[in-house]
């Protein structure tokens, strides 16, 4: 479903005359401005504000360029920018270094314990990881054939019709790549609150579509049981 069928089915129900386009002659159409904003706006609280949906989730890995020199000191980087399409890490996000594999690397959130421990000197065996001006910081720096590898959640929660996806709407056939439904009844609750309409049952029904939207979107967990004697089927 693209970006046009999704506004005019809300228009249709707030009472907005039904486009035709959504983008032509966009900057003299006030309503179609405000439309796009709020799909954008609502696209993106969808994606990003509710759960860590499976189809925003993407894994990245960093390879280490550290080389050993003859006098035991390693040269290379251990500063790596962020994926281009980086949302920010998934709430049970770890660093992985390939050189320990049983725990991962420990993560140093406070920046001022950052410094203490690189003045000092003083870095933990397995490694450690922080976020710094747009990039990820590794110690100690890792050697060429180390990696470090992590989930992350990204931003392009939209399919461009130009091709390749991005964050936001651009054209009447871009579409969102969650579901459409939630988000054509998360413009029509807020479209109804910001004009001053009685909103609650509509934010009601919207929430109830997203709420089973999120329980589907990952498995079930597998149940594992003894078998059942006397004939019956093992349960799994």
């Amino acid at each position: 479903m693209s970006l046009l069928t999704v506004v005019r089915d809300v228009c249709a129900v707030v009472g907005v005359e039904l486009p035709t386009s959504v983008f032509t002659s966009i900057s003299a159409n006030r309503t179609m401005q405000e439309m796009v904003a709020l799909a954008n706006e609502m696209a993106q609280r969808i994606a990003f504000d509710t759960r860590e949906w499976t189809r925003l989730r993407k894994t990245h890995i960093f390879a280490g360029t550290g080389v050993l020199g003859v006098d035991g000191f390693v040269t290379g980087t251990g500063e790596f920018d962020l994926p281009a399409d980086y949302q920010r890490m998934l709430l049970s996000s770890n660093v992985w270094h390939s050189s320990y594999t049983q725990s991962p690397m420990r993560f140093i959130a406070n920046p001022d314990e950052w410094v203490k421990r690189r003045i000092s000197n003083t870095v933990e065996g397995r490694g450690e990881w922080t976020l710094l001006n747009g990039q990820m910081v590794i110690r100690p720096i890792m050697l060429v054939g180390q990696e470090a590898m992590f989930a992350y959640l990204h931003r392009n929660c939209i399919k461009l019709a130009a091709g390749g996806f991005g964050s936001s709407f651009l054209a009447d056939d871009d579409s969102f790549v969650l579901s459409e439904r939630v988000l054509r009844l998360g413009m029509i609750w807020q479209w109804k609150a910001q004009k001053g309409s009685a909103y609650a049952e509509d934010m009601g029904t919207y929430g109830d579509a997203l709420n089973v939207a999120s329980g589907a979107d990952s498995p079930a967990p597998i149940l594992v049981d003894r078998p059942v004697f006397g004939g019956g089927n093992a349960l799994y």
